[in-house]
Parts: C-alpha cells; structure tokens; sequence
C-alpha cells in the first residue's frame, strides 16, 4: 500500500509543480516560455549584425590584377582551387568562371575596394581559409603568391604546399 501511495505522490508532484508553475497558452508551453522567446527576440533586434570574416584576402595588387585580367576575357570571376600536385603535395589552381560555373557551395571572395569577386571552390576551402593573395612584380617574376597560415611546408620553388 506505501508504494502505491509514493508513486501516486511522485506523479502528482511532477504533474503538479508544471501546472502551478505556469498554465499552458496556445503553443503548449507555460508562460516562461513565451517571456524566454521575447527576451531572445529582444536580443536578436538589438544585437549589431555578426560582421563574417572573408575566407580569403586579396591585396590591392593581387585586385588589380585579376581586374585587368577578367577585363580581357570579360570574365565575371576568377575561380581558384586546389589540386594534388607538385613536389609538395598540393598546388593552387586559377581559372576564369562565369555566372555558370559558381556552385551552391562555393564561397564568394569580394574586394572591396575594386569590386574583383573571387569564387574558392569547396573542396578547397579548407586547405585556403585565411590565405593572403598577392600580385608580387619584379626582375625575375611576375606572379601570384600566397601566403597561407595552413601551409606545414612549401617546396624551394614555392608551387607546391602541404597541410
């Protein structure tokens, strides 16, 4: 008779606190639920919207670089990815794209200041977050470099890497 007699209590405890803690409005939950869902609106209307770092920065050399290059192929994009190559494991792929050729997944690099948009294929993403691209000028070159925080190591002529 005494376990009959607690487990009714148990039950009727649990049933009853929820009840006199708040009775239950059209969405099913009690009133601390429907005070909760303002506050986090509250919230969500007076916090500053979340300022997203770009996957990739492009100096003003490296914009201006591939803006006289899309403006010679009238090229919207310059996509750029990543394949297994070198003597080094990985090199960076660049490639001219069009309204087309952007996936659902790729990631969109703009430069502000120029307006270059950049588009980082997915499968490359990983291997390119935070990577510098520059345009570098002088005697004995004229090319891209890339400067990549991921990079473990490069190989002595600089296009290949590894992660």
């Amino acid at each position: 008779a005494a376990r009959g007699k607690s487990r009714e209590f148990s039950r009727g405890v649990g049933r009853g606190w929820a009840e006199q803690r708040s009775p239950p409005t059209e969405g099913g939950r009690g009133s601390g639920g429907c005070v909760m869902s303002a506050l986090r609106e509250a919230a969500r209307a007076t916090r500053a919207p979340r300022i997203r770092k770009q996957a990739m920065e492009l100096t003003e050399a490296a914009a201006a670089r591939i803006k006289e290059l899309l403006a010679k192929r009238a090229k919207p994009y310059l996509k750029i990815g990543v394949r297994t190559r070198g003597c080094n494991g990985m090199t960076y792929t660049m490639n001219y794209a069009d309204d087309g050729d952007k996936g659902k997944f790729d990631e969109v690099v703009t430069h502000e200041a120029s307006g270059v948009k950049v588009i980082i294929d997915p499968a490359a993403l990983m291997h390119v977050v935070g990577t510098k691209m520059d345009f570098v000028t002088d005697r004995l070159r004229s090319e891209f470099v890339f400067e990549n925080p991921n990079a473990k190591g490069e190989c002595g002529c600089g296009e290949s890497f590894n992660v």
